[in-house]
């Protein structure tokens, strides 16, 4: 972990696909929940590039071998994305047996810590 940086924002947000099993749909689904209410007016009241911003992307869905974790990750407009996949998320059956898919995403915003050292106590 690099210790120039501290952790300031966590979203987290779960997406689906609720035909047709697409792992990567249901990512994307999760990563848009996760941003979808957030203005890091922050940044720019610090005078922080956002395309210089650390970005971690956790996306955790029951076979994560089936996400396309580039694709998840363009979803996040700026950053320096650092994005995996793990075990996690659910898989659940409807009525008829088919499988719907659940995914959950994690996004977490570092701030370099000369940024942030006014505001520390």
């Amino acid at each position: 972990m690099n210790n120039d940086v501290t952790r300031v924002i966590l979203e987290m947000g779960s997406g689906n696909s609720l035909r047709n099993r697409d792992y990567t749909k249901a990512a994307k689904r999760a990563v848009e929940e996760a941003i979808r209410h957030s203005k890091l007016t922050v940044l720019s009241s610090l005078g922080i590039d956002p395309a210089t911003v650390a970005v971690e992307l956790t996306i955790a869905a029951q076979e994560p071998e089936k996400v396309d974790i580039d694709a998840a990750a363009a979803v996040l407009p700026f950053g320096q994305v650092t994005a995996r996949a793990v075990k996690g998320g659910l898989n659940v059956e409807d009525v008829t047996g088919a499988e719907c898919v659940i995914v959950n995403a994690g996004v977490i915003v570092r701030l370099p810590n000369k940024a942030i050292a006014p505001f520390r106590a």
